[in-house]
Protein backbone atom coordinates (compact mmCIF):
# COMPACT_ATOMS: atom_id res chain seq x y z
CA UNK A 1 0.00 0.00 0.00
CA UNK A 2 2.78 2.38 0.94
CA UNK A 3 4.70 1.56 -2.22
CA UNK A 4 1.63 2.33 -4.33
CA UNK A 5 1.26 5.71 -2.64
CA UNK A 6 4.95 6.43 -3.19
CA UNK A 7 4.62 5.49 -6.86
CA UNK A 8 1.63 7.83 -7.25
CA UNK A 9 3.49 10.68 -5.55
CA UNK A 10 6.55 10.07 -7.75
CA UNK A 11 4.40 10.02 -10.87
CA UNK A 12 2.65 13.24 -9.86
CA UNK A 13 5.99 14.93 -9.16
CA UNK A 14 7.40 13.86 -12.51
CA UNK A 15 4.26 15.07 -14.27
CA UNK A 16 4.48 18.43 -12.51
CA UNK A 17 8.18 18.83 -13.36
CA UNK A 18 7.39 17.91 -16.95
CA UNK A 19 4.71 20.58 -17.08
CA UNK A 20 7.12 23.16 -15.58
CA UNK A 21 9.77 22.30 -18.17
CA UNK A 22 7.19 22.59 -20.94
CA UNK A 23 6.08 25.96 -19.56
CA UNK A 24 9.67 27.18 -19.38
CA UNK A 25 10.31 26.06 -22.96
CA UNK A 26 7.17 27.83 -24.13
CA UNK A 27 8.27 30.97 -22.35
CA UNK A 28 11.66 30.74 -24.03
CA UNK A 29 10.01 30.33 -27.41
CA UNK A 30 7.65 33.25 -26.80
CA UNK A 31 8.04 35.89 -29.49
CA UNK A 32 8.13 39.58 -28.76
CA UNK A 33 4.87 41.41 -29.27
CA UNK A 34 4.47 44.98 -30.51
CA UNK A 35 4.24 46.12 -26.88
CA UNK A 36 7.58 44.48 -26.08
CA UNK A 37 9.23 46.21 -29.02
CA UNK A 38 7.71 49.54 -27.98
CA UNK A 39 9.12 49.22 -24.47
CA UNK A 40 12.49 48.18 -25.87
CA UNK A 41 12.65 51.20 -28.16
CA UNK A 42 11.64 53.55 -25.32
CA UNK A 43 14.37 52.12 -23.10
CA UNK A 44 16.88 52.37 -25.96
CA UNK A 45 16.27 56.11 -26.25
CA UNK A 46 17.64 56.65 -22.75
CA UNK A 47 20.73 54.64 -23.63
CA UNK A 48 21.25 56.68 -26.80
CA UNK A 49 20.77 59.89 -24.83
CA UNK A 50 23.43 58.89 -22.29
CA UNK A 51 25.78 57.76 -25.04
CA UNK A 52 25.48 61.03 -26.99
CA UNK A 53 25.33 63.58 -24.18
CA UNK A 54 27.16 61.86 -21.31
CA UNK A 55 29.78 59.46 -22.67
CA UNK A 56 30.71 60.84 -26.10
CA UNK A 57 31.78 64.24 -24.69
CA UNK A 58 34.23 62.46 -22.36
CA UNK A 59 36.59 62.36 -25.33
CA UNK A 60 36.99 66.11 -24.88
CA UNK A 61 38.60 65.60 -21.46
CA UNK A 62 41.86 65.11 -23.31
CA UNK A 63 41.92 68.91 -23.64
CA UNK A 64 42.94 69.13 -19.98
CA UNK A 65 46.29 67.60 -20.89
CA UNK A 66 46.84 69.72 -24.00
CA UNK A 67 47.72 73.34 -24.70
CA UNK A 68 44.48 74.08 -26.54
CA UNK A 69 43.80 77.55 -25.17
CA UNK A 70 42.78 80.17 -27.71
CA UNK A 71 41.71 77.77 -30.46
CA UNK A 72 38.57 78.90 -32.25
CA UNK A 73 37.77 75.34 -33.29
CA UNK A 74 37.42 72.91 -30.37
CA UNK A 75 37.86 69.88 -32.64
CA UNK A 76 41.20 71.26 -33.84
CA UNK A 77 42.23 71.92 -30.25
CA UNK A 78 41.50 68.31 -29.32
CA UNK A 79 43.28 66.77 -32.30
CA UNK A 80 46.08 69.24 -33.12
CA UNK A 81 47.05 70.98 -29.87
CA UNK A 82 50.33 69.75 -28.33
CA UNK A 83 50.33 67.81 -25.06
CA UNK A 84 51.41 69.72 -21.96
CA UNK A 85 50.99 67.10 -19.25
CA UNK A 86 49.64 68.38 -15.95
CA UNK A 87 50.59 72.03 -16.55
CA UNK A 88 46.96 73.19 -16.53
CA UNK A 89 46.31 71.49 -13.20
CA UNK A 90 49.45 72.96 -11.66
CA UNK A 91 48.55 76.44 -12.91
CA UNK A 92 45.13 76.25 -11.28
CA UNK A 93 46.54 75.31 -7.88
CA UNK A 94 49.15 78.08 -8.16
CA UNK A 95 46.53 80.72 -9.02
CA UNK A 96 46.36 83.24 -6.11
CA UNK A 97 42.59 83.61 -6.66
CA UNK A 98 41.89 79.93 -5.99
CA UNK A 99 41.80 80.29 -2.21
CA UNK A 100 39.10 82.96 -2.27
CA UNK A 101 37.14 81.17 -4.99
CA UNK A 102 37.08 77.89 -3.05
CA UNK A 103 36.13 79.75 0.13
CA UNK A 104 33.16 81.33 -1.64
CA UNK A 105 32.15 78.06 -3.31
CA UNK A 106 32.34 75.90 -0.20
CA UNK A 107 31.09 78.57 2.23
CA UNK A 108 28.01 79.38 0.17
CA UNK A 109 27.17 75.73 -0.50
CA UNK A 110 27.66 74.65 3.12
CA UNK A 111 25.32 77.41 4.27
CA UNK A 112 22.78 76.39 1.65
CA UNK A 113 23.10 72.77 2.79
CA UNK A 114 22.48 73.75 6.41
CA UNK A 115 19.60 76.14 5.67
CA UNK A 116 18.03 75.21 2.33
CA UNK A 117 18.22 71.42 2.64
CA UNK A 118 15.97 70.95 5.70
CA UNK A 119 13.45 73.64 4.67
CA UNK A 120 11.68 71.56 1.95
CA UNK A 121 11.44 68.67 4.43
CA UNK A 122 9.86 70.88 7.09
CA UNK A 123 7.56 72.44 4.50
CA UNK A 124 6.44 69.02 3.23
CA UNK A 125 5.69 67.82 6.77
CA UNK A 126 3.70 70.97 7.56
CA UNK A 127 1.83 70.74 4.25
CA UNK A 128 0.88 67.13 4.98
CA UNK A 129 -0.63 68.25 8.29
CA UNK A 130 -3.08 70.64 6.62
CA UNK A 131 -6.65 69.48 7.02
CA UNK A 132 -8.28 71.33 4.11
CA UNK A 133 -7.41 69.74 0.75
CA UNK A 134 -8.34 72.94 -1.09
CA UNK A 135 -6.02 75.05 1.05
CA UNK A 136 -3.28 72.43 0.74
CA UNK A 137 -3.44 72.45 -3.07
CA UNK A 138 -3.47 76.24 -3.10
CA UNK A 139 -0.35 76.41 -0.95
CA UNK A 140 1.43 73.84 -3.11
CA UNK A 141 0.51 75.64 -6.35
CA UNK A 142 1.71 79.00 -5.04
CA UNK A 143 5.01 77.59 -3.76
CA UNK A 144 5.67 75.43 -6.85
CA UNK A 145 5.17 78.29 -9.30
CA UNK A 146 8.53 80.11 -8.80
CA UNK A 147 10.39 76.97 -9.88
CA UNK A 148 9.07 77.38 -13.42
CA UNK A 149 10.31 80.97 -13.73
CA UNK A 150 13.80 81.43 -15.14
CA UNK A 151 16.49 83.02 -13.00
CA UNK A 152 16.72 85.89 -15.47
CA UNK A 153 13.12 86.83 -14.66
CA UNK A 154 12.99 85.76 -11.01
CA UNK A 155 16.34 87.37 -10.25
CA UNK A 156 15.33 90.50 -12.16
CA UNK A 157 12.37 90.92 -9.80
CA UNK A 158 14.69 90.97 -6.81
CA UNK A 159 17.14 93.26 -8.59
CA UNK A 160 14.27 95.74 -8.87
CA UNK A 161 13.19 95.25 -5.26
CA UNK A 162 16.73 95.69 -3.90
CA UNK A 163 17.80 98.54 -6.20
CA UNK A 164 19.65 101.36 -4.43
CA UNK A 165 17.58 104.21 -5.84
CA UNK A 166 14.17 102.80 -6.75
CA UNK A 167 14.02 99.53 -4.79
CA UNK A 168 11.05 99.17 -2.46
CA UNK A 169 13.16 97.47 0.21
CA UNK A 170 15.56 100.37 0.63
CA UNK A 171 12.74 102.89 0.51
CA UNK A 172 10.63 101.00 3.09
CA UNK A 173 13.52 100.54 5.51
CA UNK A 174 14.46 104.22 5.21
CA UNK A 175 10.89 105.48 5.68
CA UNK A 176 10.39 103.25 8.71
CA UNK A 177 13.52 104.67 10.28
CA UNK A 178 15.29 101.31 10.43
CA UNK A 179 18.26 102.71 8.49
CA UNK A 180 19.62 106.23 8.53
CA UNK A 181 20.57 106.18 4.84
CA UNK A 182 19.94 103.94 1.88
CA UNK A 183 22.36 101.04 1.43
CA UNK A 184 23.68 99.42 -1.71
CA UNK A 185 22.42 95.94 -0.84
CA UNK A 186 23.21 94.46 -4.25
CA UNK A 187 26.77 95.80 -4.15
CA UNK A 188 27.49 94.79 -0.55
CA UNK A 189 29.82 91.74 -0.54
CA UNK A 190 28.64 90.76 2.95
CA UNK A 191 25.01 90.63 1.80
CA UNK A 192 25.62 88.59 -1.35
CA UNK A 193 25.55 85.13 0.26
CA UNK A 194 22.30 85.89 2.08
CA UNK A 195 20.70 87.17 -1.12
CA UNK A 196 21.64 83.92 -2.89
CA UNK A 197 20.40 81.76 -0.01
CA UNK A 198 17.14 83.69 0.35
CA UNK A 199 16.27 83.75 -3.34
CA UNK A 200 17.16 80.09 -3.88
CA UNK A 201 14.98 79.17 -0.90
CA UNK A 202 12.01 81.13 -2.21
CA UNK A 203 12.39 79.68 -5.69
CA UNK A 204 13.12 76.07 -4.83
CA UNK A 205 11.49 75.23 -1.49
CA UNK A 206 8.07 74.34 -2.88
CA UNK A 207 9.38 72.26 -5.76
CA UNK A 208 11.99 70.63 -3.53
CA UNK A 209 9.25 69.41 -1.22
CA UNK A 210 7.44 67.44 -3.97
CA UNK A 211 9.38 64.22 -3.44
CA UNK A 212 8.94 64.43 0.32
CA UNK A 213 5.20 65.06 -0.04
CA UNK A 214 4.99 61.92 -2.20
CA UNK A 215 6.99 59.93 0.35
CA UNK A 216 4.69 61.08 3.18
CA UNK A 217 1.60 60.20 1.14
CA UNK A 218 2.91 56.62 0.82
CA UNK A 219 3.02 56.10 4.60
CA UNK A 220 0.24 53.67 5.68
CA UNK A 221 -2.53 55.52 7.50
CA UNK A 222 -2.92 52.59 9.88
CA UNK A 223 0.25 53.71 11.62
CA UNK A 224 -1.23 57.13 12.40
CA UNK A 225 -4.52 55.59 13.52
CA UNK A 226 -2.73 53.18 15.87
CA UNK A 227 -0.64 56.04 17.27
CA UNK A 228 -3.78 58.11 17.83
CA UNK A 229 -5.36 55.26 19.79
CA UNK A 230 -2.21 55.11 21.93
CA UNK A 231 -2.63 58.81 22.73
CA UNK A 232 -0.02 60.31 20.37
CA UNK A 233 -0.49 63.93 19.35
CA UNK A 234 0.52 65.51 16.02
CA UNK A 235 4.06 66.21 17.15
CA UNK A 236 4.54 62.60 18.26
CA UNK A 237 3.21 61.33 14.93
CA UNK A 238 5.64 63.55 13.04
CA UNK A 239 8.66 62.59 15.14
CA UNK A 240 8.01 58.85 15.46
CA UNK A 241 6.17 58.00 12.23
CA UNK A 242 6.58 60.62 9.49
CA UNK A 243 10.28 61.46 9.86
CA UNK A 244 11.49 57.83 10.27
CA UNK A 245 9.33 56.74 7.32
CA UNK A 246 10.85 59.29 4.94
CA UNK A 247 14.38 58.92 6.35
CA UNK A 248 15.63 56.87 3.33
CA UNK A 249 14.49 59.65 0.97
CA UNK A 250 16.13 62.31 3.14
CA UNK A 251 19.37 60.30 3.23
CA UNK A 252 19.39 59.87 -0.55
CA UNK A 253 19.01 63.58 -1.26
CA UNK A 254 21.46 64.52 1.49
CA UNK A 255 24.17 62.35 -0.05
CA UNK A 256 23.46 63.80 -3.50
CA UNK A 257 23.64 67.32 -2.03
CA UNK A 258 27.05 66.55 -0.54
CA UNK A 259 28.24 65.26 -3.91
CA UNK A 260 27.17 68.51 -5.56
CA UNK A 261 28.69 70.81 -2.96
CA UNK A 262 30.99 72.39 -5.57
CA UNK A 263 28.08 73.28 -7.87
CA UNK A 264 26.56 76.72 -7.34
CA UNK A 265 24.46 77.15 -10.45
CA UNK A 266 25.92 79.84 -12.66
CA UNK A 267 22.52 81.09 -13.88
CA UNK A 268 21.69 82.06 -10.28
CA UNK A 269 25.03 83.62 -9.31
CA UNK A 270 25.41 85.46 -12.61
CA UNK A 271 22.20 87.45 -12.10
CA UNK A 272 23.36 89.04 -8.83
CA UNK A 273 27.11 89.24 -9.47
CA UNK A 274 28.61 92.68 -10.07
CA UNK A 275 31.97 94.40 -9.78
CA UNK A 276 31.24 95.56 -6.22
CA UNK A 277 30.49 92.15 -4.72
CA UNK A 278 32.98 90.16 -6.83
CA UNK A 279 35.05 89.28 -3.73
CA UNK A 280 32.18 87.18 -2.38
CA UNK A 281 30.36 86.27 -5.59
CA UNK A 282 33.20 84.71 -7.59
CA UNK A 283 32.70 80.94 -7.30
CA UNK A 284 34.09 78.00 -9.21
CA UNK A 285 31.30 77.93 -11.80
CA UNK A 286 31.59 81.63 -12.69
CA UNK A 287 35.38 81.35 -12.74
CA UNK A 288 35.23 78.45 -15.23
CA UNK A 289 32.67 80.25 -17.40
CA UNK A 290 34.72 83.45 -17.62
CA UNK A 291 37.97 81.74 -18.51
CA UNK A 292 36.33 79.38 -21.00
CA UNK A 293 34.09 81.71 -22.99
CA UNK A 294 35.30 85.27 -22.44
CA UNK A 295 37.76 86.79 -24.89
CA UNK A 296 39.04 89.02 -22.08
CA UNK A 297 40.36 85.90 -20.32
CA UNK A 298 41.73 84.25 -23.47
CA UNK A 299 39.10 81.53 -24.06
CA UNK A 300 41.16 79.00 -22.12
CA UNK A 301 39.49 75.72 -23.01
CA UNK A 302 42.26 73.44 -21.76
CA UNK A 303 42.67 75.29 -18.48
CA UNK A 304 38.96 75.20 -17.66
CA UNK A 305 38.68 71.53 -18.71
CA UNK A 306 41.36 70.71 -16.17
CA UNK A 307 39.40 72.60 -13.50
CA UNK A 308 36.27 70.69 -14.49
CA UNK A 309 38.08 67.36 -14.01
CA UNK A 310 39.30 68.43 -10.57
CA UNK A 311 35.77 69.47 -9.67
CA UNK A 312 34.32 66.14 -10.86
CA UNK A 313 36.88 64.08 -8.95
CA UNK A 314 36.26 65.99 -5.72
CA UNK A 315 32.49 65.60 -6.19
CA UNK A 316 32.92 61.85 -6.70
CA UNK A 317 35.01 61.54 -3.54
CA UNK A 318 32.45 63.55 -1.57
CA UNK A 319 29.63 61.37 -2.90
CA UNK A 320 31.39 58.12 -1.99
CA UNK A 321 32.51 59.49 1.38
CA UNK A 322 29.05 60.84 2.20
CA UNK A 323 27.46 57.53 1.32
CA UNK A 324 29.98 55.66 3.49
CA UNK A 325 29.41 57.91 6.52
CA UNK A 326 25.61 57.79 6.17
CA UNK A 327 25.66 53.98 5.99
CA UNK A 328 27.85 53.82 9.09
CA UNK A 329 25.62 56.20 11.06
CA UNK A 330 22.10 55.34 9.89
CA UNK A 331 22.55 52.12 7.94
CA UNK A 332 21.05 53.76 4.84
CA UNK A 333 22.78 54.94 1.66
CA UNK A 334 22.57 55.10 -2.10
CA UNK A 335 24.26 51.73 -2.56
Amino acid sequence: MDSAVENNVTAATEAESGENQATEKSKKRKRWTSSDWTLFLMASLSVVFLAVFAYAPLYGLILAFKDGDGYLNISQAITQAPFCGFDNFIEFFNDPEVGNIMLNTLGLNVLQLLINFPCPIIFAVLTAELISDVFKKTVQTVTFFPHFISWAVFGGIFLSLLDFDTGIVNTALYNLGLISEKKDILGDPNAFWWIIIGTSLLKGMGWGSVIYVAAIAAIPQELYEAAKIDGANRFHKIMYITIPSIAPTITLFFILSIGGILNNGIEHIWVFQNINNIDRSEVLDTYIYKYAFSKDYGMRYSYTTAIGIIKSLVSLLLLVGGNFVCKKISGKGIY
